[in-house]
């Protein structure tokens, strides 16, 4: 490896020797000649101990520890990452329903797509209830403020209202369904979610950007992992403030 000439020339400006950072640093004076001389990059907790005592910035210093920082390993939970929500096939969607044991929740504004690409969704979520299923569908408010105001950022006009009215039109048929429920919500939307068991489709909004342009991640509960529980508590938070949707008639 080449010689750390940026420490070098910090250490002679500053009057420091081998011998004096190691003392400040806790080091044997041998593993800062290294340093010096073949550029080793000591551990980072080291690093900002010896950056701290020369007034040095640590990543001018070590460039590579800036590298070792930024770095993530993958969550363990997640599954895949879609870079748009047009990307999924609806079969990728149906599928995740399809396998539910416990629970279905789903918060949304709209997504009446799943409707559109899938005619027996209905169908398919009352079977579901059926067999033990907890069903929770979570839609927009069309006369939410929130939701207007999403329809005007993304360009989308009075559109995002009009599909909050037309995705409370398809779910109206399971009201009164046993094990089925039916919310709507005025929240600012910051993700939605369709969440099957341990699983979930998390579709990011982005400013500007219709829903279907934005990412999507799939993810999987694993033991030691706290993303999945971050978006079963977001929604757990927007249910427990949204409005049971009265069937046809009803005050």
């Amino acid at each position: 490896m080449a010689a750390n000439e940026r420490l070098r020339a910090t250490l002679a400006a500053g009057g420091w020797t081998h011998a004096t950072l190691a003392e400040e640093t806790g080091v044997d004076p041998k593993s800062v000649e290294r340093w010096v001389n073949l550029g080793r990059v000591p551990r980072r907790a080291t690093a900002v101990k010896a950056a701290e005592a020369l007034g040095e910035d640590i990543h001018a210093l070590w460039p590579a520890l800036r590298q070792a920082r930024t770095a993530r390993a993958v969550s363990p939970e997640l599954v895949a990452l879609y870079e748009q929500r047009a990307d999924l096939p609806v079969s990728v969607f149906i599928d995740l329903l399809s396998s539910a044991q416990e629970r279905v929740d789903v918060l949304v504004y709209a997504a009446v797509f799943l409707h559109e690409a899938y005619p027996r969704l209905n169908d398919l979520l009352r079977e579901k209830a059926e067999a033990g299923c907890r069903v929770r569908i979570c839609i927009g408010d069309a006369d939410s403020p929130n939701v207007r105001l999403r329809g005007q950022e993304e360009k989308f006009g009075h559109g995002i209202e009009s599909r909050c009215r037309l995705a409370l039109l398809h779910y109206r048929p399971l009201i009164g369904t046993p094990g089925v429920e039916i919310r709507t919500h005025g929240t600012t939307l910051y993700n939605s979610v369709h969440r099957v068991d341990d699983q979930a489709l998390i579709n990011a909004h982005v400013w500007g950007v219709n829903a279907y342009g934005a990412p999507v991640w799939h993810l999987r509960r694993a033991d030691g992992g706290t993303m999945f529980q971050t978006y079963a508590d977001s929604f757990e938070a927007v249910w427990s403030t949204a409005q049971e949707v009265a069937p046809d008639g009803a005050d």
